[in-house]
């Protein structure tokens, strides 16, 4: 992480606040009132439920992130072109 982004947010009429580029990449927040009146805004982003088992199976996790880690190490071979199965047909 780098530096933290810190910003004067005044609420509108109804009491209202827009945080603008502190949202990007943001699909939506946990907010929790604390008991000495700070509110913590907690930043999610969902995935596709069809995308969830990865997240849930720690084995396919680690080999997709090792996987990750090769190819940008570098370490990644051709398997050539797969044009020829182009015309095959999906079972």
């Amino acid at each position: 992480m780098g530096k933290p982004a810190i910003a004067i947010l005044r609420p509108d009429r109804k009491g209202r606040i827009t945080l603008g580029r502190l949202a990007q990449d943001v699909s939506s927040f946990r907010a929790v009132r604390e008991p000495d009146g700070r509110i913590l805004l907690e930043p999610f982003v969902e995935i596709p439920a069809r995308e969830q088992w990865l997240f849930q199976s720690k084995k396919a996790l680690a080999s997709v992130k090792r996987g990750l880690a090769q190819s940008k190490a570098g370490k990644t071979e051709s398997l050539g072109s797969f044009a020829r199965y182009a015309d095959d047909e999906v079972e």
